[in-house]
Parts: structure tokens; C-alpha cells; sequence
């Protein structure tokens, strides 16, 4: 499950951590009894709570043997741990994995070659009476997410917060880049109220959805910032939004009540949050390859001095 973002800070804030706050080091590991790993050369940089979270460092040195020089209290995939890669203050930093500074920066993001975070895949939830009125809707979204892939994701992130974009712009960009906004029926079809959270992130998807939607027929209000997912999933249930852009795990823990049901798996986790939301009138379609969820990133400078494109390379005897 994704660590909660944290808020952005000041500069000056975001010198003085990144200079001051260090942990003490942790003993070299070794790979294979061929000498140091290539963690063993690196710091790894993240939230103060990162050591003792079971998809952060304690998590990377139970499934992956790893680790690092020294571990350094930053942020939760923030500016401070941004900074602190650019700087070369740390080698390896903790992200979100749709963060838009992993493309405007050319960070690497590792892949999580043996399966630590949960399956966080975007994936649309909609209300089944909507759904069962016209099935092309599932069609139009189920379209979308097959061609959502992670750098796709992040890349409309970029456009947006980096680049300075509308919402509205880079969704209907990439829709038209993605042969989305062709020719259809002239068909009028029914209405239908797309909702979304007061995360950047969601109301690019909620665009994504509405402007495919509008061009197919239907007549789309947006209902955009309607605040967190304790407000907004409710509004779903009670048919005052009809779709909703969610993440598959933490979406499946959220209706389950924490009782640990995702799994790393996305086809499997998004099959057990589509039976869980069937008695709330609700369903899930088609998980996105995209994830928003917790990620390790090195710099492109790293990741071609030691060969690094998964985590597990971070294992393999440092050069």
C-alpha cells in the first residue's frame, strides 16, 4: 500500500533536511560471497518511517536481501527526496511511481521484479445500473486503461504539474494521440456524472474518462475536488457520481475494512474488488498497467554505473 503523500516544503526546509538528516550506516551486504552489493554502495533516502514499513526498507531487506550504506529520513515521495537525488545525496529514493518528477527529471524507476507492493493499478469503478444501461461504456473505459501504461501515466502527470497544462488539455491530447476522439455513431446516449478525488492525479483520469464518454454520445458532467476517498467513495455508492478513477489495492482494503485481501497480482486483485463492490451496486472494469503506489528510483547517472533497471539488481556485486 502507498505511504500517504506528504505536503511540499520550503527550500530552505527542503537545504537544511536533506544536508542534516542522515541515520547511521548499516554493515555492507554481500551477493552471493562475490563481495559488496551495488545497495551496499548507495543511500537509500525515504520517509522516517521507511525502516520499520513492510513495503519500504524493511520490505526491500525481507524480499530483496538488501542492504544500503545508510538509510536518510526524507518524505513521502516528496520534494525533499527529489532533491536529494538530483544532488546525489542519496542513490536510491522512495516515489510514487506515477510522480511526474520521474519524467522530468529522467529518474529510472526499478521495477518490482519479485512483487513487493501491493497491486495499486489505476482501474475504473462504476455504478452497475449506469454500466448495465448502455455496455459501450465499459467498452470506451476499458479502452482507456489498456492503453495507460506506466510511463503514459506519469508523463500526464508531467504535463499537467511540470508543464503547466489543463487537466482538460492533457487528457484530450492524449486521447487524440491514442486514436480515442475518431469517428463514431452520432448516437445520443444516457447521462452519466464523473467524479473524482482532490488529488491532481485523479482529476487527469476523470478527464480522460468524460472527454472519451462525451465523444461517444454521452452527456458528461464532471463533479472534480470533491475531497478524499472517505468522501468521495460514499458519493459513489449513493449515485451522486456514477464513475470514479480508484487504485485497485488500496480501493479493495478500503471496502473490506483492512481485511489484507489484495495481493501483488492485479487481474487477481481487481477480481476480488469487483466481488466486494457488487453488493454496494457497484463494479470494477479492466485494470490499467499504471500504478499509483510506492517505487524505488535512481538517477539515469546510477542506474548505467551499476547496470540497474530492477530491484533486484540492487543485489548483484557492485562494480
Amino acid at each position: 500500500m502507498r505511504i500517504r503523500r506528504s505536503a511540499a516544503l520550503g527550500a530552505a526546509v527542503l537545504a537544511l533536511v536533506v544536508s542534516a538528516c542522515s541515520s547511521g550506516g548499516s554493515s555492507p551486504s554481500t551477493s552471493a560471497g562475490t563481495g559488496p552489493s551495488v545497495a551496499s554502495q548507495l543511500v537509500l533516502g525515504g520517509p522516517p518511517e521507511c525502516p520499520e514499513r513492510p513495503f519500504c526498507l524493511k520490505g526491500l531487506q525481507d524480499t530483496y536481501g538488501l542492504e544500503f550504506k545508510e538509510f536518510t529520513p526524507l518524505d513521502a515521495g516528496g520534494p525533499l527526496t527529489v532533491e536529494a537525488l538530483k544532488n546525489g545525496n542519496i542513490g536510491v529514493g522512495l516515489l510514487f511511481t506515477s510522480d511526474p518528477a520521474i519524467a522530468a527529471e529522467g529518474f529510472v524507476l526499478l521495477e518490482d521484479d519479485k512483487g513487493l507492493q501491493l497491486a495499486d493499478n489505476l482501474i475504473p469503478v462504476v455504478r452497475q445500473e449506469v454500466l448495465d444501461a448502455d455496455p459501450l461504456m465499459a467498452e470506451v473505459l476499458n479502452g482507456i486503461m489498456a492503453k495507460l501504461s506506466q510511463e503514459e501515466l506519469t508523463s500526464l502527470n508531467k504535463a499537467v504539474i511540470v508543464d503547466e497544462q489543463t487537466a482538460a488539455d492533457a487528457a484530450g491530447a492524449w486521447l487524440q494521440a491514442n486514436d480515442f476522439l475518431g469517428e463514431v455513431d452520432s448516437m445520443a446516449r444516457g447521462d452519466v456524472i464523473v467524479g473524482s478525488t482532490n488529488f491532481y492525479e485523479q482529476e487527469i483520469l476523470g478527464e480522460l474518462f468524460a472527454q472519451a464518454l462525451e465523444h461517444n454520445g454521452w452527456q458528461v458532467e464532471r463533479k472534480f475536488q470533491l475531497g478524499n476517498r472517505e468522501i468521495v467513495f460514499p458519493a459513489l455508492e449513493a449515485g451522486e457520481i456514477d464513475i470514479l478513477a480508484e487504485y485497485a489495492a488500496t480501493a479493495l482494503e478500503f471496502v473490506n475494512g483492512g481485511a489484507g485481501e489484495a495481493s501483488t497480482d492485479a487481474a487477481a486483485t481487481a477480481a476480488k474488488l469487483a466481488e466486494r463492490l457488487k453488493d454496494k451496486g457497484l463494479t470494477a472494469l479492466d485494470p490499467a498497467e499504471a500504478t499509483d503506489q510506492n517505487g524505488f528510483v535512481v538517477t539515469s547517472e546510477t542506474a548505467s554505473k551499476y547496470g540497474l533497471a530492477t530491484i533486484s539488481d540492487l543485489a548483484k556485486p557492485a562494480p
